[in-house]
């Protein structure tokens, strides 16, 4: 009688704690795929929302995601996990005692956050990529933060070649003015670009006014929030995406899309693109804002929509090799 074949013992842990949005997901790239080269044989779990699944997987660097709520941007609570404890546990999240004491509840076999006695100073200053990469090398992981595209979704994109246009943010202080929006899409439009509309869930009444006032038509109004990998797609196939600060501005970059991004209240040295001449970060310099108000920042209202517009139309017309200024922070000033 042939004995029963041994069931392999399952991989060992590492958990990553990110429970945050996308923008925030897709800007962790660089130090997710630092983390799961540092550790080819475990499983990498990332504890972040639900929602971001397809995302999170897509990066090539997540093995599967813990449901991880962080309502109004809490730290969330990690003990439904189902255990055993992790093998390592890294806090990717935050840089204080609340996510390291999420994390080290689980009781893992070795803890990394800032708010350990062996982690690092937390950098202030610090672009949002090249922190994290820089946490990592302090426990000698190696992490690149230009390790940041993801790959051309398999799904086709539903406006190939547009121009995307998203009037949206998740506060109201990262909120430029619909009508200076609406103002962009009709220059957009008079100059002969196909320009459609995208907004995230909740924001439908945003978009139809944006498109309203801006000329457009019907089927170039998406809203109720695509699915991610439609949305993807847009993005990948689009000609230029024009936002605020919000995660569809990290998903230009990691499609290498051209993109303008509005910045207020929070400086683009800290969120922005990395330096590239296909990444305009439009700001007007100041002491920083509440990243969470509700009113739009006295910063971003600074930003005109004629400089919006002239931004636009220099990348839809660059020609490849022509030399543009190339710092992740492009600053107009009248």
């Amino acid at each position: 009688m042939t004995p029963a074949p041994i069931p392999a013992p399952d991989p060992p842990t590492v958990l990553v704690l990110r429970a945050l949005g996308l923008g925030d997901l897709l800007a962790g790239v660089p130090a997710l795929r630092g983390v799961r080269r540092a550790f080819p044989g475990h499983r990498v779990v990332l504890a972040q929302p639900p929602g971001l699944t397809e995302p999170a997987l897509r990066t090539g660097a997540v093995d599967a995601v813990f449901p991880a709520e962080a309502p109004g941007r809490a730290v969330p609570d990690l003990g439904h996990w189902p255990g055993p404890p992790p093998d390592v546990a890294v806090d990717l999240h935050g840089n204080g005692p609340e996510s390291r004491d999420a994390l080290a509840a689980l009781r893992p076999g070795r803890l990394l956050a800032h708010a350990c006695p062996d982690g690092p100073p937390w950098p202030d200053q610090a672009n949002e990529r090249d922190r994290w990469c820089a946490f990592l090398h302090h426990y000698g992981i190696a992490a690149d933060p230009r390790d940041l595209r993801l790959p051309r979704p398999p799904t086709p994109s539903p406006a190939p070649g547009a121009v995307v246009v998203h009037p949206g943010a998740a506060s109201g202080s990262r909120r430029w003015p619909a009508e200076r929006f609406a103002a962009v899409v009709r220059c957009l439009r008079a100059a002969g670009h196909h320009v459609v509309l995208t907004g995230g869930p909740g924001e439908d009444a945003l978009v139809r006014s944006v498109a309203e006032r801006g000329g457009g038509r019907g089927r170039d109004v998406l809203t109720g929030g695509l699915p991610f990998e439609e949305l993807s797609a847009l993005v990948a196939g689009a000609s230029l995406v024009l936002s605020g600060d919000t995660g569809l501005a990290h998903l230009a970059v990691a499609h290498g899309t051209r993109s303008v991004t509005l910045f207020g209240p929070v400086s683009p040295r800290l969120w922005g693109p990395p330096p590239s001449p296909d990444h305009l970060a439009l700001w007007k310099p100041g002491p920083p804002g509440d990243p969470h108000g509700r009113t739009p920042d006295a910063r971003l209202l600074r930003i005109r929509a004629g400089e919006v517009a002239t931004a636009c139309l220099t990348l839809l017309r660059d020609v490849r090799g022509r030399q543009r200024r190339t710092g992740p922070e492009v600053t107009h000033v009248h």
